[in-house]
């Protein structure tokens, strides 16, 4: 049983200091995340009647900053930590054993300088519920000396392949994050310029795009803009929709300006799998920015902002949050029974009855809600 505080939305509608009160209560503890519920939907269908979250560990650098992989065969999930500053410091992958008492151990895989976002990668044809040919790709950033690209990991080996590293001969200013299409494989990703806000990367010579690459064929294609910082991507369950958030609200380090996007965009996908029409705000975060994003089986919309985990239906009405003070919450990873969250140097995990959109494929559990396996 876990304590649920439950807005009253009316009067945060009138009421700023019952809003700010509400802050204090999401930052009231740095070692459990609290629960708050603006919608009787969140209580009963997000988190159910046997919800729990417990605090994992907590390391003395930021392990668990990007990502939330998980891979079959080292039945383990990967997380990416924050740029520290220094090249003699960079971008580590961190393994998460789920299985095994939750141990860590952190790793450098070639060609994956500095890493920020990941999928599970799946070739075209594979069963949907079998690991077969699984692997991970990371969004790796680059620096002032290797290019951004993405890159297919296989963590059982430890072996890294380039799968993309430019468009037309201009290398991308630094790959966020990146989600494969079931259906038709396809990689859509995310380039926003942290890299170059964070200065390890050169001045940008693109614009911040979504692009759609086919591994199989070679093809790429910019398929939407005009954003700051186009940031975490993410499917509907029905593959329908695709959403983009925007963090541009945060770019050089303390120069934030919150008049900037901190919005989640959603795009129509057309039936063809291959492009993106009718953009619509789909949400906009007010505390912090939506980073990384991610659906459940029902539609429901995930994403990481500045106090925590936020939830909005379908609609894009906020129902829940799972606030984490100290930073929020920059990723996440659902996993069959609740999710992992993490805080920067903290790991936390939560059990609910929502389940995410992937579990079913990545876990090899059968066939997930609007999936039809690979044509």
């Amino acid at each position: 049983m876990v304590n649920i505080t439950y807005v009253d939305v009316l009067r945060l509608a009138t009421s700023i200091p019952y809003a700010n009160q509400l802050a204090t209560i999401a930052n009231a503890s740095t070692d459990h995340i609290s629960f708050i519920s603006y919608s009787d939907t969140f209580a009963k269908n997000i988190l159910g009647p046997h919800a729990s979250q417990e605090l994992i560990i907590q390391t003395p650098w930021v392990a668990f900053h990007e990502a939330g992989v998980y891979n079959h065969v080292t039945g383990k999930l990967y997380a990416t930590s924050n740029w520290a500053g220094s090249f003699s410091n960079p971008v580590n992958v961190t393994a998460i054993d789920i299985s095994n008492n939750n141990t860590i151990e952190s790793i450098r895989y070639p060609n994956v300088n500095e890493a920020n976002g990941g999928a599970a990668f799946y070739p075209v044809g594979t069963p949907v519920n079998s690991s077969e040919g699984q692997g991970i790709v990371f969004c790796d950033e680059g620096d002032f000396t290797n290019p951004s690209q993405l890159t297919l990991v296989d963590p059982s080996t430890g072996t890294g392949k380039v799968l993309i590293n430019n468009f037309q001969g201009k290398n991308f200013s630094s790959i966020n994050d990146v989600e494969q299409h079931y259906h038709t494989g396809d990689l859509w990703f995310t380039d926003a310029r942290y890299g170059y806000w964070q200065y390890f990367r050169p001045e940008p010579v693109i614009r911040p795009q979504v692009y759609r690459f086919s591994p199989k064929t070679g093809v790429v294609q910019a398929v939407a803009d005009d954003f700051i910082a186009p940031n975490g991507i993410e499917f509907s369950p029905d593959f329908k929709y695709v959403y983009v958030t925007d963090t541009g609200s945060h770019t050089f380090p303390k120069k934030d300006n919150l008049t900037d996007p901190a919005t989640i965009y959603r795009f129509d996908v057309t039936n063809d799998g291959k492009r993106l029409h009718n953009r619509q705000v789909f949400a906009y975060s007010a505390y912090g920015f939506p980073d990384g994003i991610h659906t459940d089986t029902e539609g429901n919309v995930y994403s990481g902002c500045g106090d925590g985990v936020q939830v909005w239906n379908p609609e894009g009405e906020l129902i829940g949050k799972f606030a984490v003070a100290n930073g929020g919450v920059n990723n996440f990873a659902f996993v069959p029974g609740g999710m992992y969250i993490f805080n920067a140097d903290k790991l936390f995990k939560v059990t609910l009855k929502a389940e995410g959109r992937t579990v079913k494929r990545d876990f090899a559990l059968g066939s997930a809600k609007g999936y039809k396996g690979h044509r």
